[in-house]
């Protein structure tokens, strides 16, 4: 099978020669080590030497200074160390002073044509090869960026005491996310596969929300973010870290085809009991213990586990860190005995 083949076979729960496998994304700090590990010049060949099979294309979105998709609001009003990979959603917020939903318009909205770069989002996606499964990292965090707007305690309480103030930016921040990954979409139309979306649900022990307050806040943006892209004929890969075990039937009803990450340590998140509660009504992504295992445990306490996971899921897993970033203190030669594992199998 080649990379497509199989991460199609898998998240169809089919048979699979191996389950399909994501490195995720390792952080600029961790890349100089990997390379050296790896004997690479660049994290394309470090996929090509671990025969990974899902190719992420991140959308080239050109708003400084931090220029990611995932940092387009300037909502915090306080300076503050929000890069892509460091962002708090608990500084207060540009929308904490603000009550009635009119005052949305308070704030300067960036537009996404902007800053979008349709022929850099074109040029990225031909550029990848097609046996590859080619994932768009859109993210959309519609409600982590709400919770930013406020500050996230404050947001939380407006939810409940000013719901229609909570909508009326959560709707806003929904539409911005409409328009950039229509643009997104257009410009990479015919080389696409899957998409990554989501926000974080979760903490360690469960839900840092109450299920029907996601439902009445949250859902309605998550909906149609999924149909938008279903609408290109894509796949769906919805994130959220933490214990989510009470609401992954909700994303299911949703329309995600792939849940991400499966936070192995967290509550209630160990693949026998996913497995039993979900074979074959959607597909997982992750599993492999990126709190401790990855980073604490030897190479064969790592191929240990991925063994395990194959035998719970030999389809219908997509094997992954469970986190999508790849930092520093992973060494590089568990990572090597993740794929070195999972390519035994073939």
């Amino acid at each position: 099978m080649n990379h497509k083949d199989r991460f199609y076979a898998t998240i169809a729960h089919a048979p699979v020669d191996r389950p399909a496998s994501w490195l995720g994304l390792p952080v600029p700090a961790a890349e100089p080590g990997l390379k050296k590990y790896f004997g690479v010049n660049s994290i394309d060949e470090l996929k090509k030497v671990v025969n990974d099979d899902i190719y992420p294309i991140e959308v080239p979105y050109n708003f400084p200074p931090f220029n990611h998709i995932a940092c387009a609001f300037n909502f915090a009003k306080i300076s503050h160390n929000d890069t892509p990979d460091n962002r708090t959603l608990t500084a207060p917020g540009f929308f904490e002073d603000y009550n009635d939903p009119t005052d949305i318009n308070r704030f300067e909205w960036p537009d996404p044509a902007v800053y979008l770069d349709r022929e850099e989002s074109k040029r990225r996606a031909k550029a990848v090869d097609k046996n590859y499964a080619r994932m768009g990292i859109l993210w959309s965090a519609h409600f982590q960026d709400a919770c930013s707007a406020f500050g996230m305690e404050h947001a939380l309480t407006v939810m409940l005491t000013n719901p229609d103030m909570f909508k009326a930016v959560i709707n806003r921040i929904t539409e911005f996310y409409l328009k950039a990954n229509e643009i997104f979409f257009e410009a990479t139309k015919g080389f696409l596969d899957v998409i990554l979306i989501g926000n974080d649900f979760g903490c360690q022990t469960g839900l840092m929300v109450d299920p029907d307050l996601l439902r009445e806040f949250v859902y309605p943006g998550t909906r149609i973010l999924i149909d938008q892209a279903k609408s290109y004929g894509l796949k769906v890969m919805h994130h959220s870290c933490g214990s989510i075990f009470p609401i992954i039937d909700d994303l299911i009803r949703l329309g995600a085809d792939i849940i991400h990450p499966i936070q192995a340590l967290a509550h209630d998140m160990d693949a026998p009991k996913l497995k039993a509660a979900f074979n074959r009504k959607v597909a997982f992504c992750g599993g492999v213990d990126a709190q401790y295992l990855m980073v604490n445990g030897t190479p064969a306490d790592v191929s240990k586990k991925v063994s395990e996971l194959v035998e719970i899921f030999n389809t219908g897993l997509i094997i992954s860190p469970s986190h999508e970033a790849i930092l520093p203190d992973i060494p590089p030669a568990n990572i090597e005995a993740l794929f070195k594992t999972l390519n035994r199998i073939l």
